[in-house]
């Protein structure tokens, strides 16, 4: 941000997170492996086309790598990070489109209420983030689970609000309004009518 003339404070981080909650870790990953299976092949390999740049994988066999495939002019960087994930993992294509399908590659944690607010206390204070876009896995229930359950203790460990205390976005993060730079165009005109 210095390098730009910035200060810190004028960028916020605020990342995608898709959590899957339950009171335990084990229930917890029994609820995300019952949404992995809900992935029709189809539907995987179309979400994974869209977000590969448009790259038709549907003659390639889901359970074999993906293939070497040619860039392209169509959302170039969720592109190459699609790419690097499958090799970095070695996922297959069905892998690929499952770890896609529900967060859209966004961050995935799946535990307890005390996994899920440990990751993100983490992220939190650590710099890594200054807030999160819950992304539920479903909805309602996977909202209600995370309100219910994690935002509690989050409260309790001091790190989610219990009110707002500004009537915008901005406001509320902590962000200064810029100044309105149409608003001296608009004066001038005015005085020189």
């Amino acid at each position: 941000m210095a390098k730009y003339g910035r200060h810190p404070d004028q960028l916020k981080i605020m990342p995608g997170v898709f959590p899957v909650v339950a009171r335990t870790e084990s229930e917890a990953r029994a609820k995300y492996q019952e949404l992995q299976e809900l992935i029709l092949p189809e539907v995987g390999l179309s979400l994974l086309s869209g977000l590969s740049g448009g790259v038709d994988l549907s003659g390639y066999p889901v359970d074999g790598p993906l293939p070497d495939l040619p860039e392209t002019n169509n959302n170039k960087s969720r592109q190459a990070l699609m790419f690097d994930i499958a090799r970095k993992r070695n996922f297959t294509i069905r892998e690929l489109y499952l770890w896609v399908a529900g967060a859209r590659g966004h961050w995935t944690i799946v535990g307890s209420v005390e996994q899920i607010a440990d990751q993100l206390e983490a992220w939190f204070t650590q710099g890594g983030a200054d807030g999160f876009n819950v992304m539920p896995p479903w909805l309602p229930g996977g909202l209600d689970d995370f309100v219910e359950l994690v935002i509690p203790e989050l409260r309790r460990r001091g790190l989610f609000r219990t009110e707002y205390e500004g009537r915008t976005l901005r406001e509320n993060l902590g962000l200064a309004r810029p100044a309105n730079r149409h608003a001296s165009k608009a004066g001038s005109r005015a005085s020189a009518a």
